[in-house]
């Protein structure tokens, strides 16, 4: 399963998705609970200046419901086959 989170809000959430035909689910975070629960709330450099906000990761959890895998400081270009090959690779080494 594939989902996707950040902290826009729902509606925000379901504008970006039919716009850019996502075919996973993406969930709203706008009080950032999760974000918080997961550490990706980072101090963040925005031209020159020091923000506090969320650092784009990417989590790979397992059938068993533990974190498999973080993704730190994803770059959204060609990340999406990095993810894929490190599945393909878990895979061949499953039992």
């Amino acid at each position: 399963m594939l989902l996707g989170i950040s902290a826009d809000t729902s509606k925000a959430q379901k504008s970006f998705a039919e716009k850019n035909d996502l075919p996973f689910t993406l969930l709203a975070d706008s009080d950032k609970k999760v974000a918080e629960a997961f550490g990706v709330m980072k101090e963040k450099n925005m031209y020159g200046k020091k923000v506090w906000g969320i650092a784009r990761t990417t989590f790979v959890i397992g059938p068993d419901g533990k974190i498999q895998h973080i993704f730190e400081k994803v770059n959204p270009e060609g990340h999406a086959e990095e993810v894929l090959a490190y599945i393909r690779e878990l895979s061949k080494s499953a039992p």
